[in-house]
Order: C-alpha cells, then structure tokens, then sequence
C-alpha cells in the first residue's frame, strides 16, 4: 500500500460536540488569548492594521480546529462566535459591537425566506464566547464566558423572522444600496468592512445570548 493510500485510510477527526466545547471553554474562563495567539502562529497585528478575528482564531485553535480564511472551523451541526466585551458605567460587561453571523448575496436574500436562509441556520446552533476588550492596542484578552444559543423561542423567532423580511423586502423593492444600520431590531444587514454584505446580530441580542440582558 502507498503512503498516499494509507492517509486516505485515516478517518478524520469527529466533530466536536457544542457541550463538549462549552465545558472546555468553561475551563477557559480568566485564561488570556493575547498571548497564545503568538504560540499558535495567529497574528493580531500587520502593517499597522488589526485582524478583527484573530481572538476567533485561537479560540477555534485551543478547540482544536485550524482557522480558515475562507469559512469557518468545521464544527459539525453549531457554529462558533466570539465577540468583544467591555465594561459599562457600572463596571459590568456590555457587549462592545454588533456581531456577524452570515454572509450573503442579494440573489440569495431576493430567493430565500427565512426558513431556508443562512442566518437562520446560524441562529439555529450557536456557541458564543465573551473575551475582554483592553482596549486598541489588544494587550489583554482573557475569556470572560461562553453561552449556547438555540433559537427556539417562538416570539424571538418571530422577530426575527420580521427583521428578515423587512431587509429582503428593501433588498427586492430598492436594491442592496438601500440597506443601512437602522433597519431590524435585532438582526441587521450591511456591507462588512471589505465590502461584502453580511447580516448582523444587534449587541443587545448578543447580550441577550451571554445572558446578560434579561431580554434583547
């Protein structure tokens, strides 16, 4: 048998599954990303400019995934998001920006209702990590929690249905150029910083899905 045979022969490593990755990261709790971002060869800084994702990428790494540029760490049937926390007034986390859930075109938006969309199917399994936002210079990132998120709630499923519709009603009545920020109470769609259209999930429903807000 070739070598390239007995590679093929080797099964690929299983899915990891979201309890297991939500225990682990549990354990992650206080455990900064800063520096192991060097140890697994992630770079937060280039020429001056800051990988926004780089604090997803060793989450992804520590997990045991390798990050991809091109689509997110295969994790089976739930996804993985890690966002920006902050201290409010009173000291407590707040969730620092909104959060990016789904790239899309407007073809996709213009064929697709909400049951079959994209954002839905990221909603539906979700893994969503808290880290510390020090500040710019990102000197200081440690874990601050994570909480799973199944959109199963009838009412907010509602909602977001609503938003859904009232994007893909803008994108087929006036065309992608007419979205903006304002439009969707928890979920919004606009163009991502190299100018591809993503939706987004508002930080008070972030809050919501880290439990903590009492209701999005």
């Amino acid at each position: 048998m070739t070598h390239s045979a007995q590679l093929d022969l080797i099964a690929p490593p299983p899915p990891l599954c979201r309890q297991e990755a939500l225990r682990r990261l549990d354990e992650m709790v206080g455990v900064d990303l800063r520096p192991l971002a060097e140890t697994h060869g992630i770079t937060v800084w280039r020429d001056g400019q800051r990988n926004k994702g780089w604090a997803g990428q060793v989450v992804e790494r520590l997990l045991g995934r390798s990050p991809n540029s091109e689509k997110a760490a295969d994790f089976g049937d739930w996804e993985l998001k890690v966002v920006s926390v902050l201290p409010d007034a009173e000291g407590r986390p707040r969730v620092k920006e909104s959060m990016a859930l789904a790239m899309f075109n407007p073809a996709e938006i213009e064929a697709d209702g909400f049951d079959e969309s994209h954002v839905l199917s990221k909603l539906d399994r979700l893994l969503v990590v808290a880290r510390w936002f020090d500040g710019p210079d990102e000197a200081y990132a440690p874990v601050v929690g994570a909480a799973a998120f199944d959109l199963t709630d009838a009412t907010l499923r509602a909602r977001v249905n609503d938003d859904y519709d009232e994007i893909r009603w803008v994108v087929r009545s006036q065309g992608v150029h007419a979205l903006h920020g304002g439009i969707g109470a928890l979920i919004q769609a606009r163009p991502k910083g190299d100018g591809r259209l993503a939706f987004y999930a508002r930080a008070r429903f972030v809050s919501f899905m880290l439990g903590l807000a009492e209701a999005p």
